[in-house]
């Protein structure tokens, strides 16, 4: 489990405390700072970029009523994310009931809406030898390709905030089992886009 947050440390869980004595203002700072990497992070769990706006605004609901109970515990970019995996692992059962309506969704996403991608500004860009466009849509391919679990973790890697303690609070897994998913969906996703890269290589920097 990760270390609990210090608030002097992690202005974000102190500005959530303020949110929990009432202060409204606070929780617009946060939303205004966290809605792209929440719906970012949404998308590619769940390939739907309605879906993931949807969801995104789920989130910052749950958040904002469990605010009485919050405590800052453990980062709060750590809580926040782990509440948008839990909604997006609960749509993705939902879709499993309702398979007719995920086959139609993602017709949609595939086919009308090619483009269609949430701007991350720490989003997903393994190495500076990669070309954009075509190269883009690769990864992109790629990751979706990759378990739901490896997928999020190589997601929220890329996130500096978040060290290997952090991601295995919001996948609910061991330290030693999170940096397994990590090194395995790198190998995965390295394999897959080596024609595509000048080096072949995948490299992250340690946590």
């Amino acid at each position: 489990m990760a270390a609990p947050s210090d608030p002097n440390t992690d202005p974000d869980a102190a500005l959530m405390l303020c949110v929990k004595r009432g202060d409204d203002a606070a929780f617009t700072v946060l939303v205004d700072k966290y809605k792209q990497p929440v719906m970012a992070i949404a998308f590619r769990i769940l390939r739907d970029a309605t879906e993931a706006e949807d969801l995104a605004q789920n989130v910052f609901i749950q958040a904002y009523k469990s605010a009485d109970r919050y405590r800052a515990t453990a980062r709060f970019a750590t809580w926040l994310f782990t509440i948008t995996r839990n909604l997006c692992l609960n749509e993705i059962r939902r879709r499993s009931r309702h398979p007719a309506d995920s086959i139609e969704a993602a017709s949609e996403e595939s086919g009308d809406q090619p483009g269609r991608q949430f701007e991350d500004t720490k989003g997903f860009q393994p190495t500076e030898e990669l070309l954009h466009g075509e190269l883009e849509r690769k990864i992109e391919e790629a990751l979706a390709e990759l378990p739901e679990i490896q997928r999020t973790a190589i997601v929220l890697c890329r996130r500096d905030e978040l060290s290997y303690e952090d991601i295995a609070e919001v996948l609910g897994t061991s330290l030693s089992a999170t940096k397994s998913l990590i090194h395995r969906g790198r190998e995965t996703l390295k394999q897959k886009l080596k024609p595509y890269l000048r080096t072949g290589e995948w490299e992250e920097p340690p946590k």
